[in-house]
């Protein structure tokens, strides 16, 4: 398990800040959409496997469609006006200290 920020808005992965779909999303909708997204990561592998181009931009365009409908590219999901930290080092955010404080470093 990846530690999310305390706002829910991010998971951390070897020291970066990933964007959590949104919350607010029913949850039949949610697994549909990760279903989508399941399904385009495969065709990627098989695109990759083929080396055809125009197979891989296609799978890349549906994995990029799903995840902007999770909300986790694309507009952010809250709506308190505060900025996107999505694929920054957590140690270059605002989530720095609380990261720290995790892993008790000094």
């Amino acid at each position: 398990m990846h530690p999310v920020t305390p706002d829910g808005r991010y998971f951390v992965v070897q020291g970066q800040l990933w964007r959590c779909s949104n919350p607010s999303l029913e949850e039949d909708e949610r697994q549909r959409l990760v279903d989508a997204l399941m399904a385009a990561r495969r065709e990627v592998k098989k695109a990759k496997d083929s080396e055809d181009e125009s197979q891989m931009r296609r799978a890349r365009e549906k994995v990029q469609l799903a995840k902007v409908a999770l909300g986790e590219r694309g507009p952010v999901w809250w709506e308190d006006g505060s900025p996107d930290f999505n694929r920054f080092r957590v140690a270059n955010s605002p989530y720095a200290e609380w990261f720290c404080s995790l892993c008790k470093c000094d």
